[in-house]
C-alpha cells in the first residue's frame, strides 16, 4: 500500500454548500482508503469572504487591517470543521486545524502576509494516528500570534507551501475549471486545455489576470519544485500539470492569451530629465505597497520627458497623494489617471526560440483597428495597454493568430 503524502486544495466553489462538502469528503476518502497520508487545504465556502467584507464595510470604510484579518479568517474555520465532520461521518478519522494551531508563521503583513515557516509536528502526529489533516487556507500568524491573512487567492499559496513543508511531490488544486486553458474558455470557445505548462508561463498568466492560480503559489512551486496539478473538483479526469520547463518536451510559441482589466494608467508629463527623479517616485509608491506593472519613459526632449505606468485600480487611493505631489514638484503640476484601460498579453516559453511574435501580435491588433498605447516585454511575454472596451476583441484576435 502506498504511504506517500498527498496535498489537496479545494476552493470556495468546491465547498460552496454541504452537498459539495460531502462530495469532497468522498473524494478524499478514496485517497485515504488507498493508504495515502492526506493533507487538505480548504477555502471559505462560496462567497463567505465577500459577505464578511461587506459586513465590515457597513460599519467602517477604513477598518483596521488586524481586525479585518481576524474577521476574514473565520470563513475558513467554518469550512474545515464541516469537512472534518463529513469525513468522520464516512468513517474516515479527520482533524481540522487553523493556521495558528499549526503555527504557520508569516511576516506579519496584515491582509497580505507571506509564509515564512510551517511547523509540521501536529500534522505528523495526526498522520501517525491515521487521520486526514484539514487545514484552513489563506491564513497564518505572526511572531506575536496575531492572525494574518495571505491576500486573495491565498489558499493556493497555503497548499503549495504545505506541500513543500511536507516534502510532497505534487499539490492538487481542485477548482471549478478542468485545468489551465490558452484563454478564458467562457469567452473564447476555442480555448484549449494544457496537459502541461511551465512554472514561468503560469506565473506570467497568473499575474496577468488568469484566475486559475494565485501567482505566489506558482512562485513557491517553482522555488521548491512542487508540481501543481490544477484539476476539476466535479470529475476525476486529469487536469493541467504546472512544472519545470526541463520536464516539458514540446514548448508552445504562445501558450496563453489574457486580458487584465483591473489596472489604471498614470501619466506625468514635463518631468525633468536627471538622475534619481524616477527612483524617487517609484520608491515612494513601493513604500506604500503599490505594485507598478508596465512602465514607459519617453526619450528626453528639451530636458524633459513623460513617465507613464500602470497600477491596480484598488491602489489608486494610496498612490494618488504621492502621484499628485510628484507631478507638482517635478512635472507639469497635474497627473492623469486613466481607469479605462486593459492589458492584453501573449505568453509562451516558445518565444525564446521563435522570431516574429511581436510583429504578428501588433499586426493582429492593427487589423482590428486596436491602438496600442504602451508596450512591455519579457523573454516569454508581450503585453500591450489598450482601451478597455477593446479587450475582448483583442484577446479573440490574438488567440486566433497564435493558437487557432
Amino acid at each position: 500500500m502506498s504511504s506517500k503524502i498527498v496535498v489537496q486544495k479545494y476552493g470556495g466553489t468546491s465547498v460552496g454548500d454541504t452537498t459539495k462538502i460531502q462530495n469532497v469528503a468522498k473524494r478524499i476518502k478514496r485517497y485515504h482508503d488507498e493508504g495515502q497520508k492526506v493533507a487538505v487545504v480548504v477555502s471559505a465556502m462560496g462567497h463567505t469572504t465577500d459577505e464578511l467584507v461587506d459586513l465590515a464595510d457597513q460599519i467602517s470604510k477604513n477598518p483596521p487591517k488586524r481586525e479585518m484579518d481576524m474577521l476574514l479568517s473565520t470563513g475558513e474555520q467554518v469550512s474545515i470543521a464541516l469537512l472534518a465532520i463529513a469525513l468522520n461521518e464516512l468513517g474516515v478519522p479527520a482533524q481540522s486545524f487553523t493556521g495558528s494551531q499549526l503555527k504557520i508563521l508569516t511576516d506579519g503583513n496584515f491582509s497580505n502576509g507571506k509564509i515564512e515557516m510551517i511547523d509540521r509536528s501536529r500534522i505528523d502526529e495526526a498522520f501517525n494516528k491515521g487521520k486526514v489533516v484539514i487545514v484552513a487556507g489563506f491564513q497564518g500568524i505572526d511572531k506575536d500570534e496575531n492572525i494574518v491573512t495571505l491576500g486573495r487567492g491565498g489558499s493556493d499559496t497555503s497548499a503549495v507551501a504545505l506541500a513543500a513543508a511536507l516534502g510532497a511531490d505534487e499539490c492538487e488544486i481542485y477548482t471549478d475549471v478542468d485545468g489551465v486553458y490558452t484563454a478564458d474558455p467562457r469567452k473564447i470557445p476555442t480555448a484549449k486545455m494544457h496537459k502541461q505548462i511551465t512554472y514561468e508561463e503560469m506565473l506570467e498568466l497568473a499575474s496577468l489576470g488568469a484566475g486559475v492560480l494565485h501567482s505566489r503559489s506558482v512562485e513557491l512551486g517553482m522555488n521548491y519544485n512542487v508540481v501543481i496539478h490544477v484539476r476539476s473538483s466535479f470529475h476525476d479526469k486529469p487536469g493541467t500539470l504546472v512544472m519545470s520547463e526541463d520536464k516539458i518536451m514540446e514548448k508552445m510559441k504562445v501558450s496563453g492569451v489574457t486580458a487584465k482589466g483591473d489596472q489604471a494608467r498614470v501619466t506625468i508629463a514635463d518631468v525633468k530629465d536627471k538622475p534619481g527623479i524616477a527612483a524617487e517616485l517609484f520608491t515612494q509608491l513601493s513604500n506604500k505597497d503599490v505594485i507598478v506593472d508596465v512602465i514607459v519613459q519617453s526619450s528626453p526632449r528639451d530636458g524633459i520627458n513623460t513617465i507613464s505606468f500602470t497600477i491596480a485600480k484598488k491602489d489608486i487611493s494610496a498612490a494618488k497623494p504621492i502621484i499628485d505631489a510628484y507631478a507638482k514638484d517635478h512635472g507639469n503640476g497635474k497627473a492623469e489617471i486613466d481607469e479605462n484601460i486593459s492589458i492584453v498579453s501573449a505568453v509562451g516559453v516558445g518565444m525564446k526560440s521563435h522570431v516574429g511574435v511581436a510583429a504578428k501580435m501588433f499586426q493582429s491588433l492593427a487589423e482590428k483597428n486596436i491602438n496600442i498605447e504602451m508596450i512591455s516585454t519579457s523573454e516569454i511575454k508581450i503585453s500591450c495597454v489598450i482601451k478597455q472596451n477593446q479587450a475582448e476583441d483583442a484577446v479573440k484576435a490574438l488567440h486566433t493568430t497564435f493558437i487557432g
